[in-house]
Protein backbone atom coordinates (compact mmCIF):
# COMPACT_ATOMS: atom_id res chain seq x y z
CA UNK A 1 0.00 0.00 0.00
CA UNK A 2 1.38 3.54 -1.13
CA UNK A 3 1.46 6.18 1.98
CA UNK A 4 1.70 9.72 1.00
CA UNK A 5 3.97 12.07 3.26
CA UNK A 6 3.33 15.21 3.46
CA UNK A 7 6.19 17.78 3.26
CA UNK A 8 6.00 20.64 5.29
CA UNK A 9 5.68 22.82 2.47
CA UNK A 10 2.47 20.89 1.72
CA UNK A 11 1.44 21.71 5.57
CA UNK A 12 2.20 24.93 4.99
CA UNK A 13 0.04 25.61 2.02
CA UNK A 14 -2.58 23.16 3.62
CA UNK A 15 -2.43 26.40 6.70
CA UNK A 16 -2.50 28.70 4.19
CA UNK A 17 -5.89 26.96 2.65
CA UNK A 18 -7.56 26.76 5.70
CA UNK A 19 -6.74 30.47 7.26
CA UNK A 20 -8.34 31.47 3.67
CA UNK A 21 -11.34 29.50 4.32
CA UNK A 22 -11.61 30.84 7.46
CA UNK A 23 -10.78 34.80 6.69
CA UNK A 24 -12.83 34.62 4.30
CA UNK A 25 -16.32 33.33 6.14
CA UNK A 26 -15.13 36.08 8.62
CA UNK A 27 -14.14 38.88 6.88
CA UNK A 28 -15.12 38.48 3.27
CA UNK A 29 -12.82 37.89 0.67
CA UNK A 30 -12.37 42.06 0.15
CA UNK A 31 -11.63 41.88 3.86
CA UNK A 32 -8.72 39.38 3.94
CA UNK A 33 -5.43 40.81 2.72
CA UNK A 34 -2.50 38.82 2.36
CA UNK A 35 -0.80 40.04 5.95
CA UNK A 36 -3.88 38.39 7.92
CA UNK A 37 -3.89 35.30 5.94
CA UNK A 38 0.39 34.91 6.67
CA UNK A 39 -1.02 35.59 10.52
CA UNK A 40 -3.41 32.97 10.86
CA UNK A 41 -1.69 30.34 9.07
CA UNK A 42 1.19 31.20 11.01
CA UNK A 43 3.58 31.46 8.08
CA UNK A 44 5.72 34.02 6.55
CA UNK A 45 4.10 36.72 4.51
CA UNK A 46 6.92 35.31 1.63
CA UNK A 47 5.88 31.57 2.36
CA UNK A 48 2.24 32.78 1.37
CA UNK A 49 3.39 34.33 -1.91
CA UNK A 50 5.69 30.95 -2.78
CA UNK A 51 2.23 29.40 -2.64
CA UNK A 52 -0.10 31.91 -4.24
CA UNK A 53 1.15 34.58 -6.23
CA UNK A 54 -1.87 36.76 -5.58
CA UNK A 55 -5.07 36.77 -3.26
CA UNK A 56 -6.82 35.57 -6.15
CA UNK A 57 -5.34 32.43 -6.71
CA UNK A 58 -5.93 31.73 -3.56
CA UNK A 59 -9.85 32.20 -4.02
CA UNK A 60 -9.35 30.39 -7.45
CA UNK A 61 -8.23 27.25 -5.77
CA UNK A 62 -10.97 27.76 -3.27
CA UNK A 63 -13.69 27.79 -5.97
CA UNK A 64 -12.22 24.44 -7.71
CA UNK A 65 -12.01 22.58 -4.11
CA UNK A 66 -15.57 23.97 -3.60
CA UNK A 67 -17.04 22.67 -7.55
CA UNK A 68 -15.31 19.25 -6.21
CA UNK A 69 -16.82 18.67 -3.09
CA UNK A 70 -20.26 20.19 -4.53
CA UNK A 71 -20.71 18.64 -7.30
CA UNK A 72 -18.41 16.23 -8.66
CA UNK A 73 -17.38 14.01 -5.48
CA UNK A 74 -21.27 13.68 -4.29
CA UNK A 75 -22.38 10.42 -4.29
CA UNK A 76 -25.85 10.59 -6.16
CA UNK A 77 -26.98 7.25 -7.89
CA UNK A 78 -28.90 6.59 -10.42
CA UNK A 79 -32.46 4.89 -9.89
CA UNK A 80 -34.09 2.44 -12.08
CA UNK A 81 -37.74 2.93 -10.33
CA UNK A 82 -37.45 6.44 -9.30
CA UNK A 83 -39.03 9.45 -12.12
CA UNK A 84 -36.83 10.99 -13.80
CA UNK A 85 -38.26 14.27 -13.04
CA UNK A 86 -38.06 13.64 -9.10
CA UNK A 87 -34.57 12.49 -9.61
CA UNK A 88 -33.45 15.45 -11.82
CA UNK A 89 -35.26 17.98 -9.81
CA UNK A 90 -32.84 16.56 -6.56
CA UNK A 91 -29.80 17.06 -8.84
CA UNK A 92 -30.23 20.18 -10.22
CA UNK A 93 -31.40 21.62 -6.60
CA UNK A 94 -27.51 19.82 -5.36
CA UNK A 95 -26.48 22.79 -8.17
CA UNK A 96 -28.62 25.35 -7.25
CA UNK A 97 -27.68 25.31 -3.40
CA UNK A 98 -24.24 25.02 -5.02
CA UNK A 99 -23.91 28.05 -7.23
CA UNK A 100 -26.71 30.64 -4.81
CA UNK A 101 -24.21 30.10 -1.37
CA UNK A 102 -23.30 33.41 -0.43
CA UNK A 103 -20.12 31.92 0.23
CA UNK A 104 -19.77 30.56 -3.43
CA UNK A 105 -21.20 34.03 -5.05
CA UNK A 106 -18.11 35.97 -2.62
CA UNK A 107 -15.36 33.84 -4.23
CA UNK A 108 -16.94 34.23 -7.54
CA UNK A 109 -17.28 38.24 -7.93
CA UNK A 110 -13.43 38.04 -7.01
CA UNK A 111 -12.38 35.47 -9.71
CA UNK A 112 -14.89 37.51 -12.18
CA UNK A 113 -13.36 40.83 -11.27
CA UNK A 114 -9.91 39.47 -11.38
CA UNK A 115 -9.94 37.81 -14.67
CA UNK A 116 -12.31 40.34 -16.38
CA UNK A 117 -9.28 41.90 -18.56
CA UNK A 118 -7.82 38.44 -18.65
CA UNK A 119 -10.55 36.19 -20.75
CA UNK A 120 -8.07 33.82 -21.97
CA UNK A 121 -7.06 32.82 -18.45
CA UNK A 122 -10.96 32.75 -17.08
CA UNK A 123 -11.66 30.62 -20.50
CA UNK A 124 -8.61 28.16 -19.50
CA UNK A 125 -10.16 27.88 -15.94
CA UNK A 126 -13.07 27.32 -17.12
CA UNK A 127 -12.60 24.41 -18.99
CA UNK A 128 -10.51 23.08 -16.43
CA UNK A 129 -13.93 22.37 -14.18
CA UNK A 130 -15.85 21.61 -17.29
CA UNK A 131 -13.32 18.51 -18.06
CA UNK A 132 -14.47 16.95 -14.81
CA UNK A 133 -16.94 14.28 -14.73
CA UNK A 134 -20.06 16.02 -12.11
CA UNK A 135 -22.79 13.45 -10.48
CA UNK A 136 -24.83 15.24 -13.25
CA UNK A 137 -22.90 13.57 -16.31
CA UNK A 138 -22.92 10.31 -14.42
CA UNK A 139 -26.41 10.47 -13.64
CA UNK A 140 -26.85 10.92 -17.55
CA UNK A 141 -25.39 8.58 -18.67
CA UNK A 142 -27.12 6.09 -16.31
CA UNK A 143 -30.41 7.21 -17.89
CA UNK A 144 -29.52 6.97 -21.42
CA UNK A 145 -27.76 3.56 -20.93
CA UNK A 146 -31.31 2.92 -19.10
CA UNK A 147 -32.95 3.58 -22.14
CA UNK A 148 -35.17 6.58 -20.95
CA UNK A 149 -33.40 9.32 -22.19
CA UNK A 150 -31.92 9.70 -25.47
CA UNK A 151 -29.22 12.18 -26.51
CA UNK A 152 -26.17 12.65 -28.64
CA UNK A 153 -23.94 14.67 -26.90
CA UNK A 154 -23.79 14.28 -23.21
CA UNK A 155 -21.52 18.19 -22.72
CA UNK A 156 -24.21 19.73 -24.90
CA UNK A 157 -27.19 18.28 -22.33
CA UNK A 158 -25.26 19.37 -19.64
CA UNK A 159 -24.15 22.81 -20.83
CA UNK A 160 -28.32 23.01 -20.94
CA UNK A 161 -29.19 22.57 -17.84
CA UNK A 162 -26.29 25.22 -16.65
CA UNK A 163 -27.29 27.68 -18.93
CA UNK A 164 -30.66 27.18 -17.54
CA UNK A 165 -29.38 26.93 -13.80
CA UNK A 166 -26.68 29.80 -13.79
CA UNK A 167 -28.85 32.11 -15.85
CA UNK A 168 -31.21 32.37 -13.04
CA UNK A 169 -29.21 31.70 -9.96
CA UNK A 170 -25.77 32.73 -10.49
CA UNK A 171 -25.49 35.22 -12.72
CA UNK A 172 -28.79 38.04 -11.91
CA UNK A 173 -27.08 37.82 -7.78
CA UNK A 174 -23.00 37.77 -8.42
CA UNK A 175 -23.92 41.08 -10.62
CA UNK A 176 -26.40 41.63 -7.66
CA UNK A 177 -28.92 42.68 -10.14
CA UNK A 178 -31.59 39.99 -8.42
CA UNK A 179 -31.49 39.65 -4.44
CA UNK A 180 -30.81 36.38 -2.80
CA UNK A 181 -33.35 33.44 -3.95
CA UNK A 182 -36.01 32.25 -1.83
CA UNK A 183 -36.32 27.98 -1.27
CA UNK A 184 -39.44 28.46 -3.02
CA UNK A 185 -38.22 30.14 -6.23
CA UNK A 186 -34.90 27.55 -6.26
CA UNK A 187 -37.97 24.82 -5.96
CA UNK A 188 -39.72 26.37 -8.98
CA UNK A 189 -36.19 26.55 -11.24
CA UNK A 190 -35.61 22.99 -10.42
CA UNK A 191 -38.68 21.65 -11.12
CA UNK A 192 -38.65 23.75 -14.37
CA UNK A 193 -35.32 22.97 -15.33
CA UNK A 194 -36.06 19.28 -15.20
CA UNK A 195 -39.19 19.36 -16.86
CA UNK A 196 -37.73 21.60 -19.74
CA UNK A 197 -34.77 18.87 -20.02
CA UNK A 198 -37.29 15.86 -20.00
CA UNK A 199 -39.38 17.81 -22.16
CA UNK A 200 -36.64 17.47 -24.83
CA UNK A 201 -34.56 14.19 -24.30
CA UNK A 202 -36.78 11.95 -21.90
CA UNK A 203 -38.13 8.42 -23.76
CA UNK A 204 -41.70 8.50 -22.99
CA UNK A 205 -42.71 4.94 -22.41
CA UNK A 206 -46.02 4.36 -24.88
Amino acid sequence: MMTTTRTRSDKKREAIISAARQAFQEFGVIGTSMDKLAEMASVSKRTVYNHFSAKEELVMHIVKEQFQNALVDIDVAYDTQTSLQSQLESLIMEEINFVSADEHLDLARVVVGHFFYEPEKLKDEVVHLRAQETAMHRWLKAAHQDNRMAFDDLQQVVNELDSLIKGQCFWPQVTKIEPALSAQEKDKIAQSAAALILSRYEIRQT
